[in-house]
């Protein structure tokens, strides 16, 4: 098993593996919480635009683990952007997830059709630093022109930039990016899920050169494929609703040489599987968060 943490450029500490709930049906979202909190992990991530944020606070408050062991992870969808929106959305998560504090809150896409409101969320982000309520402020999917823009217009540099990230898509200029400016690079479909139901492609899960390496330390691909990332200094948030998947993720004793690093590397195809910068926009994906 794995509990290793990554420290964030504002000092705190983020579990390096924690389990995502992205898709995980509500019903089934609290016994897949207490199983992963069982099997050792120590943080969750979750969304607003999940609609599973209640169910992760009873699956952590079921689990029995102290809250303040538990790293909790959310993000507001773009229908709450904007400062006072923004605002209100981290109350809505905080109600629903039961807690008092957001260990880490993140803006879900940027919006380069609304930057603007972008920039107003991201500084009511910093608000809620300033008053404690959140303990680290970041983003996901935020290209490399994404970060430059906000930068340059807020003050804290997010700690976070959570974003696609498997063998088949790297995104390495992103990766740079944030490391020039001490973001860490959470991995979202670390373990490739994504390719699953990319149309044309062939699933990153059945892929020759990770199921040789995986033969070689008798470990899963989906092994392979975490352990690659914890070696290149990213976190990452595989999701499971499955016991025995949840406590394979995390079971990460082992370590990949050089030369398999290196072909993990050779393997990107640069093409992605989620949505295209600047695809979501208020027009066509917005809809109201439920309140509390």
């Amino acid at each position: 098993m794995t509990n290793t943490t990554i420290t964030l450029n504002n000092g705190i500490e983020i579990p390096a593996v924690g389990l995502g709930v992205f898709q995980t049906p509500a019903d089934v979202t609290t016994a897949a919480v207490e199983e992963a909190l069982r099997a050792g992990y120590r943080l969750i991530d979750t969304a607003a635009a999940y609609g599973n944020e209640r169910e992760v606070g009873e699956g952590i408050r079921n689990s029995g683990v102290p809250r303040e062991e538990v790293f909790v992870e959310t993000k507001i969808w773009i229908s709450d952007y904007g400062f006072d929106a923004t605002l209100h959305s981290f109350e809505k998560s905080a109600g629903k997830l039961g807690v008092d504090y957001i260990d880490l809150v993140l803006l879900h896409q940027a919006l380069p059709s609304a930057f603007d409101l972008t920039i107003e969320a991201y500084k009511a982000l910093e608000q809620l630093l300033a008053d404690g309520k959140v303990r680290a402020i970041g983003v996901s999917n935020f290209t490399t022109d994404n970060l430059e823009q906000l930068l340059a217009a807020t003050t804290v540099v997010p700690a976070v930039n959570q974003i696609e990230l498997h063998p088949y898509f790297q995104q390495k200029d992103v990766q740079a990016a944030n490391a020039a400016h001490g973001i860490l690079t959470q991995a979202w479909s670390p373990i490739g899920g994504v390719t699953t139901y990319t149309p044309g492609a062939t699933s990153v899960l059945e892929n020759e050169t990770l199921k040789a390496i995986a033969a070689e330390h008798g470990k899963s691909v989906a092994q392979v494929m975490l352990a690659w990332h914890l070696a290149e200094g990213r976190a990452v948030v595989p999701k499971s609703t499955k016991a025995e998947r949840i406590a394979e993720n995390f079971a990460l004793d082992f370590e990949l040489t050089p030369d398999q690093l290196a072909a993990v590397d050779a393997l990107e195809t640069g093409v992605r599987g989620g949505p295209p910068p600047g695809f979501i926009n208020l027009t066509d994906h917005a809809f109201p968060i439920p309140e509390a």
